[in-house]
Order: structure tokens, then sequence, then C-alpha cells
């Protein structure tokens, strides 16, 4: 009688060397396959069952990796936290392999990642080709900082940083909607480089300045944690202080659906809170300078803070024409005013939001605090139920469409 041949696997793995440790693969997992330490984001070959819920989210890809394994031999979770790059593939021994396990065979009960996600998993039709990971932790490109000036009023306690990075004669393409990596210098407490910030791309694709490249990025310095204590963000802190002339070392650009459409009379929906306002003003830039120019539509922001004092951009968000941006602003910190947060003020506005879901031509952006994401999902959906529309069926087709984009932290 023949043994029966050992059961061959084909491992989940994250790439250390682009991940830039946001979260977002753990708090997606609907089984609870992935952890990390303070140095790697990780799977747990016995526990993931191949759902691919956590791969749609992923900013930088990175979680976008697998190799054949015995699965007797599958690489244990305190293995991946040592790793610096991705092993390559090896032999596994065997003549001819039997079958590759599919992960996703294991339980059938996991609901696919479409019905995981809230947001489109794939960009809008007409968009761009995007360029990502050109750059990883192991060769970072060098940008000389040209420009870094707070973009908060200067009474206000949220101290938030406008920095244009130049990239000279180095290709570094974006996209409206994408990212990059910062990696700030030193050390972290256990001897080893800090890992890259993320930080949204707030300028348009042909340059802060149009013609050349570069790019800015909008940075709010971090001086308390989520539960109100005094910390020093490591990153945040670096890059609201750099001067003109500073080098700084970046990876990327990430991101390749959270991007804006190309086509004639495509309507943009922004809804966006603090430094989530940045990928909206490289969107709002893109359109400003293409008026006239067959790319048309309309657009409308609804911008929160907690007090205009707070909100970024406010200056040159007020110079822009009337007949341009509908813009509206929600302050929850106003002495003497009720807290008012965007998804109120969507409410407020639902008959305009409903016309505007009625068009196929219209496309949500969301992008701030991981909050917000549940309230402005509601407001979409109660406006869309007091005019008509079946917002179930509605949700799906946004994400089917690539019309419904998420982002948020």
């Amino acid at each position: 009688m023949n043994a029966p041949l050992p059961e061959v696997l084909k491992q989940h793995l994250i790439d250390p060397e682009i991940c830039i440790r946001c979260n977002t693969c753990e708090e997606t997992c609907p089984v609870d396959a992935i952890t990390h330490d303070a140095r790697n984001y990780v799977v747990m070959a016995d526990k993931c069952n191949g759902c691919m819920a956590c791969v749609p989210p992923c900013p930088t890809g990175a979680i976008d990796n697998w190799r054949t394994v015995l699965r007797a031999d599958a690489y244990p979770i305190e293995e991946q936290f040592q790793w610096d790059t991705l092993p390559g593939e090896k032999s596994i021994g065997l003549a001819a392999p039997p079958p590759i396990a599919e992960l996703s065979d294991l339980d059938a009960a996991v609901p696919p990642p479409s019905a995981a996600v809230p947001g489109s998993q794939v960009p809008p039709w007409s968009a761009s080709h995007p360029y990502v990971n050109l750059y990883a932790h192991r060769a970072p490109v060098l940008a000389t900082v040209v420009g870094n000036f707070r973009v908060t009023d200067t009474n206000s306690e949220s101290d938030t940083h406008h920095v244009v990075l130049d990239f000279g004669a180095v290709p570094f393409p974006v996209l409206e909607g994408q990212s990059i990596g910062v990696v700030p210098p030193s050390v972290d407490q256990n001897g080893r480089p800090h890992h890259a910030r993320q930080y949204s791309i707030a300028s348009p694709r042909d340059g802060e300045r149009p013609g050349y490249n570069n790019l800015a990025i909008t940075v709010k310095r971090v001086l308390i944690d989520h539960e109100g204590r005094p910390v020093q963000g490591v990153c945040s802190n670096y890059v609201c202080d750099l001067k003109k002339g500073d080098t700084v070392r970046v990876i990327g650009p990430f991101g390749n659906t959270f991007l804006m459409p190309n086509h004639a009379n495509s309507n943009l929906i922004m809804i966006c809170t603090g430094t989530g306002s940045a990928p909206m003003r490289a969107m709002t830039e893109r359109r400003r300078r293409r008026r006239g120019k067959g790319e048309g539509g309309k657009l409308m922001l609804f911008f929160g803070a907690r007090t205009e004092a707070e909100l970024p951009y406010f200056g040159p968000l007020m110079n822009l024409p009337k007949d341009f941006m509908d813009i509206n602003f929600a302050f929850s910190r106003t002495p003497g005013q009720p807290k008012r947060y965007v998804q109120d003020v969507m409410r407020e506005r639902g008959a305009d939001v409903a016309s505007l879901l009625k068009d196929p031509n219209t496309y949500v952006y969301v992008c701030g605090l991981r909050g917000m994401e549940t309230g402005v999902l509601d407001a979409l959906r109660e406006a869309a139920a007091a005019h008509g529309l079946a917002w179930d069926g509605l949700h799906a087709q946004l994400k089917q469409e690539g019309r419904l984009h998420l982002e948020t932290y």
C-alpha cells in the first residue's frame, strides 16, 4: 500500500519590506489569522482560510504574497517575525507534487471580500494607470524638502503642515489618491530602523508646482495618543520639523484603487476630516487646473474638523471660485454651537447628495479617521432611501463599478 502524499499548501505571507504596519489587514481578517509584534505583521498558516478579505484593503500590496510549502513545513509566525525580506520559493522535494490545498476551500461559510469591505476594490474605469511599490525599505528614494508651512491657524492646538518634497531627476510618478511612505531616521527602542509611515499625497499628478517632479503631503504633529496621553509621534514630529534643503527617505508610491476618474462630466463627492483632506486637495487641484479642458462634472466637499482654526487649507478653500465646488464644513467643537459632524451636514444636504447618487457618473471618496466610516455610510443610505433609491443594491453597484472608495485609519 502506498503511503499518502504529504499535503502541499499555498501559504499566505506579508512582505515585511513593503508593509507599512497600518494594521488594515489585521482589522479586516474575519478569522483573526493575522497578528503582529513590534517588527512585523504575519499570517498564521493554521488559521488562514484564504478568504482574501485582507487583500483589497491593503494600501501597499504587501499582503498579496504566497509561497508553496509542505503544510508540515509551513513558515511559523516566530520565523516570520524575524524576517526583513520574504524568502524565495524553495523546492518542496517532491517529484510530482499533489494538488495544492486551496485555502479558500477550507471554510465556505466565510463571506467573500466584496461583502466584508464597504468600499470599492477596483478603480474607476477611466482612471489612469498607477505605478506602485517602485521603492521599498531596502532602497528608498531620497527627496529634498523644498517647502514646509503650517496650514492650520497658529492659535490652534492642531499643528498641521503642508510639506513639499522634490525628487529631482529620480522617477516618482504619482496619481491623485495615492500615498507614499516616509522613513524616519534613527532606530526604535529595540535598536532597529523605524518602519515607514504612510501619508496621502496632497498634490495632483503634474506636481505641487505644475511641471515639476515634486509632491506635497499633509502631516499633523502627533503630541497625544488616542487616549489623551502625551506622546511624541516619531514620524509626524520629524516631518513637521523638516527644514528647506533637508533630505527625506521615501518609499512607494502606494495605492491602485483610490483614484479619480478622468472622463468628462464625472462628479466627485468628497468626504473627509483633518489630514484626510490630502487626497481631496489633490483631486480638487487636478480639476481646477483642468477647468475648461474637458474634465468637468460637479464637485461636492464635506470637510470636518473640531474648529475652523483646526481645519487644514481653510483659507485656500475659501478663495476658490464659488461655482467651482460645493463646500460644506462641519465643526464639532465650536464654542456655543452644537456638535456637527460630516454625516450631519450630509443629512442636511440629503436631497443634493441623492441627486448626485442617481447619476452613474458620480464617484464617492471618504478619507479620515476610521470612526467616521459608519456615520458616513449611514448618511448615504438615509439620503438614498429618502429619495427613492434602494441603498443595498446601489451600495453593491457603487462598489462593483469602482465608485465608492474609503480610506480610513
